[in-house]
């Protein structure tokens, strides 16, 4: 866990709850939770990576993205292990500092070439039975806070965010 550097994440059922809601012009809406997106902030604040790899393509998970600050995504991904690759050469990683959140039987690949694997408390059952660390929550439900609060305490860091946010001038 000390060798973690960048967590990468899929979209569709682990940063949001997977549910598709199109609109009557045929837009694709997403939803994705706040804790999150907090929980994100935080591990970019304390100088360590984030990437997004998912299957579709979507104008909402690139504006997200934006949004949170995550500038490695690859959209349209029909093999996320060997997409991994761009980030492992990007930044001179191995792939023993990089964990991963993915729910689906597509993710089985990249889980098991990660350093520390991880997936919401409603992924499909083979994902379940081979992660190292199951959430207490529901993908887009507060999955991701779960795995990258796990992370941080375990590494001590933890301790550092719930500082920052004491001090009266960080607070909101």
């Amino acid at each position: 866990m000390e060798k973690i550097e960048m967590i990468v994440f899929d979209i569709d059922g682990t940063l949001t709850d997977g549910k598709l809601i199109r609109d009557n012009e045929g837009n694709t809406l997403k939803h994705f939770y706040a804790k999150d997106g907090f929980a994100i902030g935080q591990w970019l604040r304390l100088g360590k990576k984030v990437g997004i790899i998912t299957g579709k393509e979507s104008r909402i998970v690139a504006d997200r993205a934006k949004e949170l600050g995550i500038v490695d995504l690859i959209q349209g991904s029909k093999n996320k292990a060997k997409d991994l690759e761009q980030f492992l050469k990007k930044y001179s990683y191995t792939s023993e500092q990089i964990a991963y959140m993915g729910d689906d039987i597509n993710d089985l690949g990249i889980l098991a070439k990660v350093g520390f694997s991880s997936c919401p408390r409603d992924a499909a059952p083979e994902v379940l039975t081979m992660v190292d660390f199951v959430a207490a929550h529901d993908g887009g439900q507060g999955a991701a806070r779960d795995v990258l609060e796990y992370i941080m305490k375990a590494r001590d860091m933890w301790k550092e965010v719930v500082e920052y946010y004491k001090k009266e001038e960080n607070r909101s």
